[in-house]
């Protein structure tokens, strides 16, 4: 046979059969209900072995849409006799025999919530999950667990100052100029990718010298700090002094309220520790030696890399 393509006027006269339908749009629209999980349950438990589908609520299953109409949905739950808990599921469940989404039952056998029947074929059914049901041995009511199936947000290139203004949670956001990847939590855009190449935070400081230079990288929302070493140049820094280091972390490095604290090593196999200063500091973005023993001209000063989040 040769290939083919639809809809288009070479094939059946544009017309389209439910499966060639579900083969294109199941690719179309993300499986689950409209919304996120700060909606209101989907299902909850009705009066005794029952459960209610709540009105007003969108979902699509392989491409098609359901909707569970403007009043409660009532589904009966079968008794449970078996001497054990038994767990079922409700679920939306697409039947190509009627090629109809309605909610269902799936009735499991025993403590397990039974599996999805998900079956990628021009007939059966497919299921996607709502709810998991458990029913106590001999019970008159049952309890609700919600586990609803959402339907995914879109993946949007923007820039870092275009970014949606009105995103729905698990929307992903591409800023084409700065390379970041960002996800909308349902209250912030959330960093989650970020790579800045390195960036040399050299800084002349009076009675410092430079032997290795500072570099600062940022990946995902990280500060990567590799400190360089520094040579007291003149004048001994006495032990009761604190010092600035050369280099300097640019603003938009700086941790917004906390100031990060590292080891160094002395001349001599003495331990110092200086603080890099956070945004809300009198200094944000200098690093000092803060304690210290006595500095001797001459003497080398060694620190450890550093890492701190600004996101």
């Amino acid at each position: 046979m040769a290939d083919d393509s639809w809809p288009s006027p070479a094939h059946n006269s544009r017309a389209v059969t439910d499966i060639e339908y579900e083969k294109l749009a199941a690719r179309f629209s993300d499986n689950g209900v409209y919304g996120n999980p700060a909606d209101t349950a989907v299902v909850s438990a009705g009066t005794g072995l029952s459960v209610n589908i709540r009105s007003d609520v969108y979902a699509s299953v392989r491409g098609h849409a359901w909707y569970s109409g403007t009043s409660t949905v009532t589904l009966p739950i079968a008794a449970n006799n078996s001497g054990q808990t038994r767990r079922d599921r409700i679920v939306l469940r697409l039947d190509r025999s009627t090629w109809t989404v309605r909610a269902a039952v799936r009735q499991g056998a025993g403590s397990t919530a039974p599996d999805l029947v998900q079956q990628l074929t021009d007939t059966g059914i497919y299921e996607i999950p709502l709810a998991v049901v458990t029913v106590l041995n001999g019970a008159s009511s049952v309890t609700v667990t919600r586990s609803e199936l959402y339907a995914g947000a879109r993946v949007r290139p923007c820039t870092s100052t275009t970014l949606n203004p009105a995103p729905v949670p698990g929307e992903v956001a591409v800023e084409t100029d700065t390379g970041r990847v960002r996800v909308w939590n349902g209250t912030a855009w959330v960093l989650i990718y970020d790579n800045n190449g390195e960036v040399v935070v050299d800084q002349t400081v009076a009675n410092w010298k430079i032997s290795t230079s500072s570099v600062l990288e940022v990946r995902s929302g990280t500060v990567h700090l590799r400190l360089g070493t520094f040579q007291r140049t003149s004048s001994d820094l006495s032990a009761t002094t604190q010092s600035r280091l050369p280099l300097f972390i640019p603003p938009e490095y700086w941790h917004p309220k906390r100031d990060q604290y590292g080891l160094a090593y002395v001349t001599g196999v003495q331990v110092a520790r200086l603080t890099v200063f956070s945004a809300v500091s009198d200094t944000p973005g200098q690093v000092l030696l803060t304690q210290h023993p006595t500095v001797h001209e001459g003497d080398f000063v060694l620190p450890e890399s550093m890492s701190w989040g600004v996101s």
